[in-house]
């Protein structure tokens, strides 16, 4: 199968290229450093002809009400030469919850993608997936302030993007769902213990100080951001990867 990854050059899209390659699929990485811009539409036509699958991992550059205008270019331009191209399965990643979170720009902005895949008419899958490990790190600089990390008691269901990219990468490889797949990790914590471990893990001298206010994460209520009944449950835990 011929799979084209936009995106295919980041955390998740290098992995979920490499997998689908060892799957024997003809995979292509597209991005900016290969002269594809969803922004602009250059080099998209080229890149997607004879491409049977598209795979959408491009992020945003901001997580502010400017992400709106970047999902609603991209994926004008994405769909496009996917019609053009005749693909016949598009896949984006998405966030599990997200769109139970208007308040949040950028949530608006992942809703806003997914409502665009799915009016698009062509045969889709979206992936949603809890928070990934590797971002724990930047979302205690969020909220720290000298030796302290303020964090709240939001419930996340955190997941390796090693596990993200083999969900991705099923998806990618199989028939259109046209509905949406949810992956999260094997345990949910809440945000403030969830910082202690890491702090505890890697010898840091921070302390975490409970603070239901503190930080994007803030927003989200009760357990919006962990899986619904249904969804695959990847096997990594979240001490294991720390120690690994």
């Amino acid at each position: 199968m011929k799979i084209a990854v936009v995106g295919g050059t980041g955390l998740i899209g290098s992995q979920v290229v490499g997998r689908l390659k060892e799957q024997g699929h003809e995979t292509t990485a597209l991005s900016l450093s290969t002269g594809v811009d969803l922004l602009t539409g250059a080099g998209l036509d080229e890149a997607l002809a004879g491409a049977e699958v598209v795979v959408n991992l491009t992020n945003s550059p901001t997580f502010d009400a400017a992400s709106l205008a970047f999902f609603q270019t991209s994926m004008d331009n994405l769909l496009a030469a996917s019609r053009a191209a005749n693909v016949g399965h598009v896949v984006i990643l998405s966030i599990v919850g997200v769109d139970e979170v208007p308040e949040l720009d950028y949530y608006r902005a992942k809703t806003l993608q997914e409502d665009l895949l799915k009016a698009s008419g062509l045969p889709y899958s979206v992936v949603r997936a809890t928070q990934f490990m590797e971002f724990m790190d930047a979302t205690m600089s969020w909220t720290t302030e000298g030796n302290t990390v303020r964090l709240p008691r939001t419930l996340l269901q955190p997941i390796a993007a090693a596990d993200v990219a083999a969900a991705v990468a099923d998806v990618a490889a199989g028939a259109p769902l046209n509905g949406t797949l949810n992956v999260g990790g094997p345990d949910v914590f809440p945000l403030e213990e969830l910082g202690r471990i890491t702090i505890e893990a890697k010898g840091d001298e921070r302390q975490v100080v409970v603070d239901d206010a503190a930080g994007m994460f803030a927003v989200p209520k009760g357990d919006v951001l962990t899986t619904p009944e249904g969804a695959r449950i990847a096997s990594t835990h979240y001490r294991d990867w720390l120690a690994s």
